[in-house]
């Protein structure tokens, strides 16, 4: 049986000079891991259903329905999408639109996935004058006007940092204390305290807070029911999730994306 070819293997967006040109994917026909790569053009990364996970800048970016991050070019990035994951790229020319020079996520209306999807009947080299030219400028003044969303994990590059963040990204559930990870780092946990703050700007609690969000959000967008979710984070109960859920997000779990389906509509 023949491995799936990676998403970066359907085509080369630097192959053109065209302000956006746009791909839609379904992982169903694609390996679910995206190795590190970079590319001269900036990239918007849609979820159109599903969820995605991405690694760039020393952050780890969850993309849940109704959501995108935006990647600018140059910046070297991964990414890991669910198996149900349906994904609309969108590729960037440097220089085109007003777009942030720094990774963020940004909603995304309705009538901005319409065009994004529409732009991908164009292909690469549509006229410079034509349509489609018009439609990519008409995007991307729209897109720089999106409010930006914190589906984001800063991670660091500090090894003692990325060893208890690939740990925890491995079992989420683990609930060490700050101590605890210390002892394990051989170090204080004074020191571990400043370290954590000054690599990521959160305390420990804040930032595997932080993790166990990005986590729910992938696992919840992926079809996991809360009580998995619950479990696979290690709370004592579902109310315990969804408490911590509703303090971050501002509504239940089931709320949230009752909303986002809504939004899509």
């Amino acid at each position: 049986m023949h491995s799936r070819q990676t998403a970066i293997a359907v085509f080369d967006p630097d192959a053109t000079d065209r302000p956006a040109v746009a791909r839609n994917l379904d992982f169903a026909d694609y390996a679910a891991e995206v190795p590190a790569h970079v590319h001269r053009k900036g990239q918007m990364i849609l979820a159109l259903h599903g969820a995605v996970t991405c690694t760039a800048d020393n952050q780890l970016w969850i993309v849940p329905p109704n959501c995108g991050i935006w990647i600018p070019g140059g910046t070297s990035h991964s990414a890991r999408a669910t198996p149900n994951a349906r994904l609309s790229y969108l590729f960037v020319e440097p220089g085109a639109p007003r777009l942030p020079d720094y990774c963020c996520a940004l909603s995304v209306t309705p009538m901005i996935r319409a065009m994004i999807d529409r732009l991908t009947l164009d292909g690469d080299n549509y006229p410079s004058d034509g349509h489609a030219a018009r439609l990519a400028r008409v995007l991307l003044d729209e897109l720089t006007e999106m409010p930006r969303e914190r589906f984001n994990l800063p991670v660091s590059s500090h090894p003692k940092i990325r060893t208890i963040a690939d740990a925890l990204a491995t079992d989420p559930s683990n609930r060490s204390t700050q101590a605890e990870w210390a002892k394990c780092l051989a170090m204080s946990e004074r020191s571990l305290s400043r370290l954590m703050i000054r690599e990521t700007g959160l305390t420990f609690g804040r930032w595997r807070q932080q993790l166990h969000l990005v986590i729910a959000l992938r696992e919840l967008a992926s079809g996991v029911p809360v009580q998995g979710v619950a479990t696979k984070l290690g709370y004592e109960s579902v109310n315990a999730f969804i408490t911590m859920f509703q303090n971050v997000m501002g509504s239940t779990p089931a709320r949230y994306f009752s909303a986002r389906r809504k939004a899509q509509i």
